[in-house]
């Protein structure tokens, strides 16, 4: 048996119990993938929200490694990549989300990490509306550089692909199986595309099923994977709307075309602008001015000295000094460089503007005052 690192990080999702948040747990306080094989029970027991079922667990869990080998050997036939949590390629969007995935499979050749991502969500049978909207808006996108992921399902979600490959930009599929297979078996050619031109990326090993309970994990990578998610057209419940609650819990910006009053397929999006969930765009500039990804004359811009202020604590000294070569900075960004979580971030952030020292701009953009 490979004795790689890569190895026991598969290993590590496969035991019993253990989730992707204990999985971060235990890294935290092991170290390394590897090390957490290597623990006692003691040890593991005193590690926060592990205890003594769980610790039994991750010891009698040795099995797993040899179905690890087994994915091991697939990524490898396959050129599959893999992504750990640790890892620097990890997608750093996903990282500050509390229940993202420890590992990720990924084929494709596009950057996980590129400056403008935007969810496309929407109901697997869309009126002429929805189409027509899905189409103009990623084409009105095709100058922005923006990478489109969605989830490859009937529907809006496969519209929003295709019609990204046709305009040339970068466009992802987040899949609710494993790599092994694509569902539906319709959507083989678009994505096949996909991988030339973006690519394919799923939580799940190979030989897992596109089962229903799989679907609401596949929306959580969409949710924190994106700057902005689009809800195109949707019912008042299913799987758009679950991808949208999970995009305002990371605080990402949602937004939604709105629809005829009365129409079943409106009541989604136009209950989430109605409840404040999401923003009323019309078209792709809504969405760019919404976001702050406008192009803007910048010359002349010069380098703004930080000064070191006495009240505040070291977090929001550090939070602050990140403006200093930076005329603005996306919420994303600032934890990417404070290494801080999103929560954390965010309270600070709000500390900050009650102290007059920065402000907000749409998109979730912020900047000294």
């Amino acid at each position: 048996m490979a004795e790689t690192e890569l190895l026991y990080q598969i290993g590590l999702t496969l035991i019993d119990g253990i989730g992707d948040v204990n999985a971060k747990n235990l890294l935290a306080y092991c170290g390394k993938a590897s090390e957490v094989f290597n623990q006692k029970k003691e040890q593991l027991q005193k590690i926060p929200g592990i205890g003594y079922v769980l610790a039994k667990s991750v010891i009698k869990s040795k099995s797993v490694l040899e179905q690890a080998e087994k994915e091991l050997r697939f990524i490898e036939k396959y050129k599959i990549e893999p992504l750990f949590f640790t890892d620097e390629n990890y997608p750093k969007r996903l990282k500050y989300c509390s229940d993202s995935p420890i590992l990720l499979y990924y084929k494709g050749n596009t950057n996980l990490n590129c400056e403008k991502i935007i969810g496309v969500v929407g109901t697997r049978k869309p009126s002429h509306y929805g189409k027509e909207k899905t189409q103009e808006l990623i084409s009105e996108l095709s100058q922005s550089g923006a990478l489109i992921i969605s989830g490859l399902a009937y529907g809006v979600d496969v519209l929003a692909h295709k019609t990204a490959l046709d305009v040339n930009l970068q466009t992802v599929g987040v899949l609710a199986h494993g790599l092994d297979r694509i569902y539906p078996q319709l959507h083989d050619k678009i994505a096949k595309r996909m991988i030339k031109q973006g690519g394919l990326l799923t939580d799940f090993r190979s030989g897992t099923n596109p089962d229903a309970v799989n679907f609401p994990k596949r929306n959580r990578i969409v949710a924190g994977l994106c700057d902005a998610l689009v809800v195109v057209e949707s019912k008042r419940t299913g799987g758009s709307l679950i991808t949208a609650t999970i995009a305002n819990s990371y605080n990402k910006d949602v937004f939604a075309f709105p629809g005829r009053a009365g129409d079943p397929l409106a009541e989604g999006g136009n209950g989430l602008i109605k409840k404040n969930r999401a923003v009323l765009i019309e078209n792709a500039a809504d969405l760019l001015y919404a976001m702050g990804w406008q192009e803007e004359d910048k010359k002349g811009a010069k380098t703004k000295q930080i000064p070191l202020q006495l009240n505040l604590s070291a977090e929001e000294q550090l939070i602050l000094n990140l403006f200093s070569s930076r005329e603005s900075l996306q919420i994303d960004e600032i934890c990417h460089l404070s290494q801080l979580s999103i929560s954390s971030v965010s309270s600070l952030l709000l500390q900050l503007e009650f102290s007059n020292l920065i402000k907000s701009k749409p998109g979730k953009i912020f900047e000294l005052i």
